[in-house]
């Protein structure tokens, strides 16, 4: 292993040839066991994931391919048919070539065929692929990793597009899976409350609990802090009856004890730095640790020092006020924390011989394993759990144990060969840590405080808006994840809401007696019964005009038989049907079975968001998996495909990035069908004229460097700075959003129409140009001949086809002029100097001056001009009728800001700095400097019928009518009057 300095807790470091104790597995000097190896594990590659656009695409070149066996199979049986010794100017005498024997007219079709496939292979658009992964690979590189809307300036942190495959998928997501800590929250844990036999400590107000209360309209009056309060990071506990020693006064002072203890031994937290309260930093597995450990500093109980097998906690007014004294406590066994046991332990030995177990963990398994009797504080402590809850408050619950010597001495060993085995170890260690976790004492519950990130309640409103349903998933308790899901605008007090949770009194009294095959059975017939019970409630919702929104709240118990698949499909048909689900207590397992279900049971695009190694499975189960650089490491961003450092910055690349890479690609991709289908129809026409013998209608070389040079820069520009409205309206307007999960522009409806437009072109390039050439000749008098006439329908395809590239754009800059001007300039280059330099003598006579030829006579002008008029009028037609009765809802908005500049004015600069730190705002107004704008927004076609776009914000559907477009198209507008200096 390399040389590296890692994070790791003392049972985690090895000495070169002899082992600590707890650990498992030496690797040179150093191993990883509890939550490193789970860490670890959860390492695995990223699977290759392919968005739906290119699976879509496949479809589309295997009909391609269909539509070239369909004309090869054509040709091949005319040429069979055609093929006759009664032509006698073809000369096909007895000794023709099989090619031409009309004896065997079967091979004849059978050689034509493969001729024909050769001939008509370019309407497969091979380097459609090359172009799409150029650029996806700019998209993502110069565009996602450069936004300085998605840089966070206070971590110096831009997005990353880990990717290039998903950019299109980004806009078309229906489904966000999002953790909670350090995803919506800021993962920056402060301890804020305690409960210490049955009594609450901690004065503070949650931002949770005020906003409970605007809710409720009361009135929250500041709470006055008392006259020297503690302030440090990751502590935020304001108590006197607690600090400076003034705990002995209370009424349980030994319970104080006990809970300062358990806070200061029960961690694998490492201190660094001077042993002194003031210097000392600690470094802990999660924040929640450091808290705990920074508590019990605080309260007189400072871990300052640590050894393999030692603490070192100097403790302050325990025997009496004012004294202070160092206490070590040897370390015996550690039971590491991880996501099945929800718990951690600590076997320790007092200076005085006496033996105790420290365990802290998630209230539903340290409730289970405590001691009978002290029935009142159990059931104080379990409201004082729900009230912090309610909060938003992270809670632990505190519990120890009196281990007699006989009984320790027995169970360590049952541990060391646990320790020790080679097969099913983690099963094993479990199994043994059953056996002393049990008959615990109650000491209390620690309160926890983790701030939701900025922003994050204006994204959520916002992707709502969008039509974008989320669903978090996080460990927490119930009540603590409906609160923070009311503070994210997640949850409101109109939606109806379905709650299914374990914690009922049927359950409880099930659970009290133990019998684990009667628990399960009866939690099975109860989560049944509940999602019968709301489905049918649901669906009476369904039938009803302006029915409430629907939101289901699931505890992590329940959605374990839920998730059985006899109920996943009830289960699946309710979640689907809410706009918001909220699942607790929930397991990363649980939480990728729950990505599964919605991907693979709805057939919806999903993103998951996740900051830690426990989202690392939910993150790649989804379609899209976006990982939150933040305070948990970095096991989340490299299992992920964007790497963003604020859940807020979901805005920008689903609404600005994903939307903008949809629309840019299905035009690519429709654009690149319709170019290589006219191109090849042109000379599926020819083959009519020719008997269908396979004679080819273009040179070698035009057909080559049709797709390489004179048609590929254009739709490059197209598929990198096409726009159709600017990033702050695509903000402001989060509903244009829903065309793209609603694959508005990449149907087969889309596609046929741009089939048809292909085909009619093709035969106005093939006929206006042959029927117009016949009556026509040259300078000399001569009649033009078949390369006359090829080369002036390919220069008329070249021009019309990069004209109705420009037709589709919606912003058009100096690239698109550039670009386009540039390919039609390129093959005027080209067949000047290709027909130049070829003499007579030379293989390609065919094609000898014909150019120079064309150029000399009117009529190429007048073809030239025309043609492609001809050719486009028809597509014209269709996007000023389509506009203009059937606008899509982005061409609505383009007409509302016609008159605006092309991005962002200062109002909305203004209001999105507002949401921004200081540092990302003056980032914001650096990016809207003056750029190239552009000058072309979509036709001049007003359009009418914003009635319908409106209503559809409101969520409510309103059809536009032909005869109210008609009748408010033919109103006049109002003369502009002229703005005065």
């Amino acid at each position: 292993m390399d040389n590296q300095t890692l994070p790791l807790s003392p049972n985690q470091i090895l000495l070169r040839g002899c082992s600590l104790k707890n650990t498992e597995f030496i690797v040179g000097a150093v191993i990883f066991t509890g939550h490193e190896t789970k860490v670890m594990m959860n390492s695995m590659n990223v699977p290759s994931k392919r968005s739906t656009l290119e699976r879509k695409l496949d479809k589309l070149i295997l009909t391609l391919f269909g539509t070239l066996f369909t004309m090869c199979l054509i040709g091949a049986i005319g040429s069979g048919v055609f093929i006759d010794r009664k032509y006698y100017f073809l000369g096909l005498g007895k000794s023709v070539e099989d090619q031409f024997n009309p004896n065997n007219r079967f091979l004849v079709a059978l050689l034509t065929m493969l001729t024909l496939l050769t001939l008509y292979s370019t309407i497969i658009p091979i380097s459609l692929y090359v172009s799409i992964e150029m650029i996806k690979f700019i998209q993502s590189t110069q565009f996602i990793n450069k936004d300085l809307n998605m840089y966070h300036a206070e971590t110096d942190t831009p997005a990353l597009a880990r990717t290039s495959n998903l950019n299109e998928e980004l806009g078309q997501v229906e489904y966000i899976f999002s953790d909670k800590t350090g995803t919506l929250t800021r993962n920056l844990m402060e301890f804020f409350k305690c409960s210490i036999g049955g009594e609450i400590y901690g004065t503070g107000m949650t931002e949770i609990e005020r906003g409970i209360a605007e809710r409720r309209g009361i009135k929250v009056q500041e709470v006055q802090a008392s006259n020297n309060p503690i302030r440090e990071k990751g502590f935020n506990f304001d108590d006197v009856r607690l600090m400076r020693g003034a705990w002995r006064n209370e009424p349980n002072p030994d319970a104080c004890k006990e809970f300062f203890r358990c806070l200061a031994i029960c961690h694998t937290v490492l201190p660094e730095g001077d042993e002194s309260p003031e210097k000392i930093k600690y470094q802990a597995a999660s924040p929640d640790e450091a808290a705990l450990v920074l508590a019990a500093k605080h309260f007189g109980f400072f871990f300052y020092r640590r050894t393999p097998t030692m603490i070192y906690v100097r403790e302050s007014h325990v025997e009496r006020m004012g004294k202070i004294q160092d206490v070590s406590y040897e370390i015996l066994n550690v039971l590491e924390f991880n996501s099945t046991r929800k718990r951690q332990s600590v076997v320790c030995r007092y200076p005085d011989g006496r033996l105790v177990l420290y365990s802290k963990g998630a209230d539903t398994v340290i409730y289970e394993r405590l001691a009978g009797g002290s029935d009142a504080l159990k059931n104080v402590t379990r409201e004082h759990l729900e009230q912090f809850g309610s909060a938003g408050l992270r809670t632990l619950c505190l519990a120890y144990r009196d281990l007699a010597p006989d009984m320790y001495e027995s169970w360590n060993e049952k541990f060391i060969q646990a320790k020790s085995s080679l097969r099913d170890r983690e099963k094993k260690l479990d199994e043994v840590a059953e056996l002393i976790e049990k008959d615990l004492i109650l000491i209390g519950a620690t309160a926890i405080e983790d701030k939701l990130q900025e922003g994050v309640p204006n994204c959520i409103e916002t992707l709502s808006r969008a039509g974008i349903k989320i669903w978090v998933l996080t460990g927490d308790k119930m009540e603590t994840a409906i609160n923070i899901a009311y503070a994210c605008n997640l949850l409101n007090n109109e939606m109806k809401q379905f709650i299914i949770s374990s914690e009922t009194d049927a359950i409880r009294a099930v659970e009290e007696r133990g019998d684990q095959v009667e628990i399960a059975h009866f939690i099975k017939e109860e989560v049944k019964k509940q999602l019968k019970k709301c489905l049918d409630e649901a669906q009476q919702y369904f039938h009803t005009v302006s029915g409430p929104k629907l939101a289901l709240i699931i505890d992590g118990k329940c959605l374990m038989y839920a998730l059985d698949p006899s109920l996943r499909i009830t289960l699946l048909t309710l979640s689907l049907n809410c706009s918001s689900v909220v699942c607790c207590r929930v397991s990363p397992l649980q939480k990728a079975q729950v990505t599964s279900l919605v991907k693979k049971g709805a057939r919806k695009i999903t993103l998951s968001i996740g900051d830690g190694a426990n989202d690392v499975s939910m993150i790649q189960a989804a379609h899209i998996g976006v990982g939150i650089s933040g305070l948990e490491g970095m096991q989340a961003v490299m299992a992920s495909d964007f790497a963003v450092a604020q859940f807020r910055f979901l805005n920008d690349l689903l609404l600005v990035h994903g939307r903008w890479s949809y629309l840019r690609l299905c035009k690519v991709v429709m654009y690149f069908f319709y170019k290589n289908l006219t191109f090849t129809l042109t000379q599926f026409w020819f083959t009519f004229n020719t008997g269908f013998s396979g004679q080819r209608f273009y040179d070698d070389w035009f057909q080559s460097l049709y797709n390489v040079i004179f048609t590929a820069l254009p739709v490059i520009m197209v598929g990198l700075f096409d726009k159709d409205v600017s990033s702050s309206l695509s903000k402001k307007y989060p509903e244009l959003y829903k065309e793209g999960t609603r694959n508005m522009f990449f149907k087969w409806k889309v596609v046929a129409i741009w089939a048809f437009f292909a085909v009619y072109q093709s035969l106005v390039f093939f006929h206006f140009v042959t029927v117009s050439s016949s009556a026509s000749q040259g300078s000399s008098g001569k009649m033009f001949g078949l390369w006359d006439v090829s080369t002036m329908a390919f220069t008329c395809v070249v021009v019309t086809v990069n004209l109705r590239l420009l037709m589709i754009c919606n912003s058009i800059t100096r690239w698109h002029y550039i670009s386009v001007g540039g390919s039609i300039l390129a093959w005027f280059l080209f067949i000047f100097i290709y027909s130049g330099i070829m003499t007579p003598h030379d293989r390609q006579e065919n094609i000898f001056w014909v150019i120079y030829v064309l150029m000399s006579t009117p009529y190429f002008y007048i073809t030239l001009l025309l043609v492609p008029v001809a050719a486009l009028v028809g597509d014209f037609l269709y996007l000023g009728v389509q506009r203009w009765f059937f606008p899509y809802d982005y061409q609505i908005v383009q007409e509302i800001h016609k008159d605006e500049a092309d991005d962002s004015g200062r109002s909305d600069l203004l209001e999105i700095g507002n949401q921004l730190t200081p540092d990302e705002a003056r980032s914001y107004a650096i990016s809207q400097l003056p750029r190239e704008i552009s000058k072309h927004t979509g036709f001049a076609f007003d359009s009418p019928g914003y009635e319908s776009f409106f209503a559809s914000q409101l969520g409510i559907y309103a059809p536009q009518k032909a005869w109210d477009v008609a009748r408010r198209a033919s109103m006049r507008s109002k003369p502009k009057t002229n703005k005065k200096n």
